[in-house]
């Protein structure tokens, strides 16, 4: 069943792995809602899962545990009367259905998925799993007890990073990362939707790479049609989803969608700390702190150096393509049609803006496109007040690369106007830095460029054909 999981080589050595052990496994295995977690365990583990249980949503312990015991009744009739009073029992009932099971060599997976949504207020549940897994799976050699969860804050702090009964436990972690280009292509392919490199450019930058939402491309589509059927029709697949995002994810109360649209009014190159605590007139206490820590964890926001002149300034901005999307057009546009909404300036430089935003999440491949992905570097912005480059790779071979991301429906032409503008950013970046490194420029594009006032100017050009590398 492996076969069918597209990407997710890391990940699938760590499950195999598990399966070769000599030692039963607890795996955590977290990110954000609809990235594949649930789907990648239940078709890896397809033939090793004895037990599978998953929370529900906004359900009371009584809930919980009845759905706890409808799953333990559908693979053995010997509980069938029980009526477990509390978790304690109800862990104790499946102990005992392992017990009844000898030993093997060959891994018996007890899956508990949505594993935040079980462990409610003085629901009791999780010193009761701590209890299961420290005095009877640990004794074992042939299991495997996979936690999963959405709410990555969660899955971090109290099983990951847990204090009490689960500290030091977690024999293996999976965080689960939105795909990267080459796995958009590979899923494609998988379903046999041809299309050019640009157009899954443009649907990556829209949806990112969220499994789900991209399993909905079909055949045939354009990015257009597929974006409008996805996002704008009438009972569009996303057309809420932002708002079930933070309603699955984060508590209510808190400071996660306040900062989220703070950042969207923002500057596309985000803001400090300092300055969206100003702007909603918020307090600088622990929730906020939370809630922007819990933002990071859970991918929706990039922290990220930035220089401005020779001072190191932490910036935060929106780091997830569809919440980006949402609240530049979804939100503003719903009931419009995106085959006209795109063909607006608005779209152009939108687009630009999420270009960049591509480029900083395929660094390595644009390094490895360079040949320099072995030479650690720092990655960051840099500014004055006479120029502004948004990436700069600073090499410890003694090289700083100040790329320009353009992304362009055609090959990008360099006038006399852009090149003086390139040459001014090579001089304040050196002035400025004060570097003795060598300081050249690159360009990452669609198609490439052309224009003779290039020529010595741009040492290296890279197009998007590198980005799926």
């Amino acid at each position: 069943m492996a076969k069918i999981v597209v990407g997710r080589a890391l990940e699938k050595d760590q499950l195999e792995a598990a399966l070769n052990s000599h030692r039963s496994e607890l795996v955590a295995v977290y990110g954000r809602r609809r990235i594949g977690k649930t789907f990648l365990i239940r078709e890896y583990y397809a033939k090793h899962i004895v037990f599978s249980f998953s929370g529900l949503r906004d359900g009371h312990r009584a809930d919980q545990i009845e759905n706890f015991m409808i799953q333990l009744g559908e693979i053995s009739n010997k509980f069938k009367d029980e009526s477990p009073a509390n978790w304690l029992q109800a862990f104790n009932l499946l102990k005992q259905y392992f017990k009844s099971k000898r030993e093997t060599k060959k891994k018996k997976v007890i899956f508990i998925d949505e594993f935040p949504w079980v462990d409610t207020m003085r629901s009791g549940f999780l010193p009761a799993f701590e209890n299961f897994w420290n005095h009877y799976c640990s004794t074992r050699k042939d299991l495997i007890v996979v936690v999963c969860g959405s709410a990555a804050s969660y899955m971090i702090k109290k099983i990951i990073r847990n204090k009490g009964g689960l500290h030091n436990r977690i024999t293996r972690k999976i965080k689960l990362e939105p795909f990267k280009l080459p796995e958009v292509k590979e899923l494609f392919k998988s379903k046999k939707i041809n299309l050019p490199d640009v157009e899954i450019l443009k649907i990556f930058m829209t949806l990112g790479g969220v499994a789900e939402y991209l399993e909905h491309v079909q055949q045939g589509d354009s990015s257009v049609t597929a974006i409008d059927r996805i996002c704008f029709q009438k009972g569009a697949l996303l057309e809420y989803e932002f708002d079930e995002v933070f309603k699955s994810l984060f508590d209510e109360g808190s400071y996660h969608e306040q900062i989220i649209n703070t950042l969207a009014k923002g500057p596309k190159k985000g803001m400090s700390r300092d300055d969206i605590i100003k702007d909603k007139g918020l307090s600088s206490g622990g929730q906020f702190s939370k809630s922007l820590m819990e933002l990071i964890e859970s991918g929706f926001i990039e922290k990220y150096q930035a220089y401005r002149s020779n001072r190191k300034r932490t910036i935060y901005r929106i780091f997830d393509e569809f919440c980006l999307f949402h609240l530049q057009f979804i939100r503003r546009y719903k009931g419009n049609s995106w085959t006209k909404l795109y063909q607006k300036n608005e779209y152009k430089t939108w687009s630009g803006y999420a270009f960049e935003m591509l480029c900083y999440k395929h660094i390595e491949s644009i390094k490895k496109a360079m040949k320099c992905d072995q030479i650690a570097s720092q990655n960051y912005a840099w500014s004055n007040s006479k120029a502004q480059v948004d990436l700069v790779i600073n090499r410890n071979d003694n090289m700083v690369n100040l790329c320009e991301m353009k992304f362009y429906n055609d090959v990008f032409t360099i006038d006399a106007k852009y090149a003086l503008s390139l040459r001014n950013k090579e001089t304040q970046f050196t002035k400025d830095s004060k570097t003795k490194k060598g300081v050249n420029t690159v360009m990452i594009t669609s198609f490439g460029i052309k224009g003779t006032h290039g020529v010595g100017l741009v040492t290296q050009s890279i197009t998007m054909e590198s980005l799926f590398v």
